[in-house]
């Protein structure tokens, strides 16, 4: 990968002045740019994750015929993610040790290796080891993408760099599970990892060939901080494990452990020294990057119900198609990607308000939802479901920019690879903390009884508390932002 200030002698552009950050970018400035490829590998990258776990989820129940091992089929999830959120905390540091081309094409080779052994597992326990192996490569790549965006591209590009991210995880969502199908159908489940382990060594050979002229730091003495992975490796397991079988004293314990476990690593990562892992105070509101990651975490928790309780309800209570609550739950993902590529032309300038009116709009929809999933209509579930995307999408295109400008220069690389990894975080942790909700308002008496009228109505209450839970968790986010969006002193 290449340094911003260093592009290819060959199509250089000229300096970029302050003023031009403060000007409308139009897409066919970018595309023609000499940034162009690098776009092109940060999209690649991020499609080989973003669609893995769609095309895995479709193809499940072909491999659990073939090999067997149905009571460990959560697990092929929970571990790519475990593994992606330790590789994602990883992935700055390697960044700021070995630059961007070694790290990125090694976690892609890995990736494809990943894939390899899952294509050829002869049982379910093989196959979570490839799964693993994919989590690590798929984490690392999406951390060091995001690294890629806040280093290679000037803040002038960064919007638009990250809505054709956005874009690409959107395309995953339609195209995943059809890819999935089509080799379960045509051809076989074992090919389909075949077919993303080409992709991921082409991905592997494109970076290792590009000249890299990212300087690397003085600072590459020292060890690796195993034991701080290990330890959020730990927290993330129990965090998981507690949302894989929902009962109130055993997931709190599981989820209180975790948080513990997980606080223990921030701790001990703040105390380091040159093998930080994380930005100072990552859940600091008094810093910028600290404000910028609590927001993130917290509107990431605060919005899960929908996709983990979402279609359950609509089901109950409104009588819904498993296919129309899919297509709901997938608005969500549509008004992300709209809503990024319509404002990603926006100047710098106007990067607090977008940031800010994206965080009202999902504030907004999560206490839409609170009323409309219970009573429903339809419509306007699935309509409050695509503005909170649509505030994902709004937001997400200028909080890189934003926080990377605020950040100090030595924390760049830092700053960009935790903001998936503390995304990630905070699905595992919106996950498990609904899961308990749930629980609590007496979700699993509904769960798999007949449909009556007394069915009905027992599921819209619980509704209610389920996506009320998340409300205080979206205003927390809310509380956040107004900080990050502070002036500059």
């Amino acid at each position: 990968m290449t340094e911003p200030n260093n592009p290819p002698a060959s199509d250089a552009e000229p300096p970029l002045r302050e003023s031009d950050a403060d000007s409308f970018v139009p897409w066919r400035e970018l595309l023609a740019s000499a940034y162009a490829p690098a776009l092109g590998l940060v999209c690649l990258a991020v499609w080989l994750h973003a669609a893995d776990s769609l095309i895995v989820a479709t193809m499940l129940p072909a491999i659990v015929t073939d090999i067997g091992g149905a009571r460990l089929v959560s697990w092929s999830v929970s571990l790519y993610q475990i593994a992606s959120v330790v590789a994602g905390a990883a992935s700055a540091l390697l960044t700021m040790r070995y630059g961007l081309r070694p790290p990125m094409s090694f976690a892609a080779a890995l990736f494809a290796f990943g894939c390899l052994v899952s294509a050829l597992a002869p049982n379910m326990p093989a196959l979570l080891l490839g799964r693993t192996l994919q989590g690590l490569g798929g984490g690392g790549l999406v951390a060091m993408s995001f690294v890629a965006v806040g280093l290679i591209f000037p803040r002038r590009y960064t919007a638009r760099a990250m809505a054709a991210v956005s874009t690409f995880w959107g395309i995953s969502a339609f195209l995943g599970p059809l890819i999935g199908g089509f080799f379960v159908e045509f051809a076989t489940w074992r090919w389909g990892f075949g077919f993303f382990a080409l992709q991921a060594l082409a991905l592997s050979t494109w970076i290792a060939l590009r000249r890299d002229e990212t300087p690397v730091p003085e600072q590459t003495a020292g060890g690796f901080p195993l034991r701080r992975l290990a330890l959020l490796c730990l927290a993330v397991v129990l965090v998981s494990y507690g949302g894989v079988e929902i009962t109130a004293l055993r997931t709190s314990a599981l989820v209180a452990a975790g948080i513990v476990c997980l606080s223990l690593f921030i701790w001990l990562d703040s105390r380091a020294q040159h093998d930080r892992l994380l930005p100072p105070r990552p859940l600091d509101f008094r810093r910028p990057t600290g404000s910028a990651l609590t927001m993130i975490l917290c509107l990431t928790a605060g919005t899960v119900a929908m996709s983990v309780f979402g279609p359950l309800l609509m089901t109950s209570i409104h009588q819904t198609s498993a296919m129309t609550a899919g297509y709901v739950v997938a608005c969500g993902s549509i008004g992300w990607t709209i809503m990024a590529v319509v404002v990603s032309g926006s100047p710098e300038r106007l990067d607090r308000l977008m940031i800010g009116l994206g965080t009202v709009l999902i504030v907004f929809s999560v206490s839409g939802l609170v009323y409309a999933v219970p009573h429903g209509p339809v419509w306007l579930i699935a309509l409050l479901t695509g503005l909170d995307g649509g505030g994902f999408g709004m937001a997400w295109a200028f909080l890189l920019r934003r926080t990377t400008a605020l950040a100090d220069p030595e924390e760049i690389q830092r700053v960009a690879g935790a903001i998936p990894t503390v995304q990630r975080l905070g699905n595992a942790l919106g996950a498990a903390y609904v899961g308990i909700v749930a629980n609590m308002a007496g979700f699993t008496r509904i769960e798999g009884a007949a449909q009556s009228a007394d069915h009905s109505e027992a599921a819209l209450g619980i509704a209610r508390f389920i996506f009320l839970a998340g409300l205080p968790l979206a205003i927390l986010g809310l509380l956040a932002m107004l900080r990050l969006l502070r002036p500059k002193d």
